[in-house]
């Protein structure tokens, strides 16, 4: 039996059988597995002058194999909900604006938009994104703004005086960089988890190609 073995260059020297040109699924198997880090032993060779695969033996495989599988549901998992995450910032303004239609508040809102020439000013001045009466997030701010004018005059201040907004002042501009924001940490996320699940597919593959080389 050899001794640990780390990378392929040094087992293709001690059997030539092992070589980068062949098409034994084994190569990329073995390829794979020492650029993830991983570290064999082998035995005598076969007539084929491929050696016997003694370390990791069948039991470490399986338990390998294991543990990637779980890496693989894991990472399944969140995939799913950033795809959900990034869907949900795409039709935000789509979804919020069909809802907002069996919304009381948003008729509310019309209704003193068209009756109320000083909350229809305010409106105005703050542009006022009546989508946000269906997201659980701004709801609150939209109530207080609808039915209490004290409440209403000061976020119309704010928004027009306010260091904060100065180069945002629009609560309706805040709304939709704040889904661009989701969107784009999302696409990242996808994109890492993506590469993520690429990666343990190959570890997955190269470990079931160990599995039927192993020693029992």
């Amino acid at each position: 039996m050899t001794g640990i073995i780390s990378s392929f260059h040094v087992l293709s020297q001690k059997f030539k059988a092992v070589s980068s040109n062949s098409k034994d699924p084994r190569v990329a198997a073995l390829q794979h597995y020492f650029h993830a880090g991983g570290v064999i032993s082998v035995g005598s060779a076969d007539k084929e002058g491929w050696p016997e695969l003694v370390y990791p033996s069948k039991p470490r495989l399986e338990e390998q194999l294991k543990e990637k599988n779980e890496f693989k549901e894991l990472f399944s998992k969140k995939k799913n909900d950033w795809k959900k995450e990034f869907r949900d910032a795409q039709w935000y303004n789509v979804k919020n604006h069909a809802k907002k239609f069996a919304d009381p508040l948003y008729w509310k809102h019309v209704q003193k938009s068209l009756t109320d020439k000083s909350y229809r000013d305010d409106v105005k001045r703050i542009q006022l994104p009546t989508q946000l009466v269906s997201d659980k997030r701004y709801r609150a701010m939209v109530d207080m703004f609808v039915n209490d004018i004290e409440y209403r005059k000061q976020l119309a201040e704010t928004v027009e005086n306010s260091i904060a907004y100065k180069d945002n002042k629009k609560v309706a501009r805040y709304a939709n960089e704040l889904q661009a924001f989701r969107k784009k940490v999302s696409e990242n996320r996808l994109k890492e988890l993506e590469e993520k699940l690429d990666e343990v597919e190959l570890d997955i593959q190269s470990i079931r190609v160990m599995l039927q080389w192993a020693k029992k």
